[in-house]
């Protein structure tokens, strides 16, 4: 992108009816590690690639507790979505305060799409330059959600979603799989998450205990946060099926060239 009279305020519209200061931190999801959800009848799984600033330093948290029934995932300005996540977790305290009961993450998220979009609409401030998957369990009836926003207010809701860079990856197994997702178990949601990460780390890279995390969300359980070595089983489950998916495209075709002779 290039910077144009038209882009100097976020107020500011360009003859094309576009918003560059919004585009532009749309631009900023796309440049964040990635992250995943998707969801059954009875969970919400989150899962995140994180970057370290070096080999000397620790990871970024890439996933966020925000209540008990409630995560959020992260693509793009980690600070952002602090603030947001700060935000987030006082309404909850406040709904529990007023109401005596939980939050429902749909009211959750209309008030957070409204924060997003107010951003757009003043010059006093910048839109938010991070995009959120939240996975939240819906207290009165017990239905799994999951939720997308972005920097220009937009609210979605998926069965299954990924954001960030080299996302497409992922998402193209999410679009491919996403029918048996509903009746899937904790476990394999969970290995169907890290299987969607894979194609969306760089270069020579690989996912491992260190750079994975995973989040759930579900029916009598609380929010929970899978990383080091409580992940490890699932990265042993995942080669293990991707070692027989290998056998088993290697025997078909030898299939064909045994029939010939």
């Amino acid at each position: 992108m290039f910077r144009n009279q038209y882009d100097t305020d976020v107020t500011v519209w360009s003859p094309e009816g576009r918003l560059l200061q919004v585009e532009y931190a749309m631009e900023s999801v796309k440049q964040g590690s990635a992250c995943v959800g998707l969801r059954s009848n009875t969970h919400v799984v989150l899962g995140a690639l994180k970057r370290s600033v070096s080999e000397l330093s620790s990871h970024q948290k890439k996933v966020l507790e925000i209540d008990d029934h409630i995560a959020m995932g992260i693509a793009g300005l980690t600070a952002d979505a602090r603030s947001l996540a700060k935000y987030m977790r006082t309404e909850c305290l406040n709904h529990k305060y007023v109401y005596g009961a939980p939050i429902t993450p749909a009211v959750l998220m209309s008030d957070l799409a409204d924060k997003h979009q107010r951003t757009t609409q003043t010059y006093v401030r910048r839109p938010f330059g991070v995009g959120l998957l939240v996975a939240g369990m819906d207290p009165q009836r017990g239905s799994p959600h999951l939720y997308q926003t972005c920097p220009s207010g937009n609210l979605y809701e998926f069965y299954a979603s990924a954001i960030g860079a080299r996302s497409q990856s992922a998402r193209t197994y999410l679009e491919k799989h996403y029918e048996t997702f509903a009746e899937s178990d904790k476990d394999d949601l969970i290995v169907h998450a890290l299987q969607a990460l894979v194609g969306c780390v760089s270069g020579d890279d690989e996912l491992t205990k260190e750079n994975g995390s995973i989040a759930i969300v579900g029916k009598d359980q609380n929010y929970t946060l899978l990383e080091g070595d409580a992940l490890q089983p699932y990265l042993d489950r995942l080669e293990v099926k991707n070692a027989e998916e290998k056998d088993d495209d290697e025997e078909k075709e030898d299939e064909p060239e045994a029939m010939e002779t």
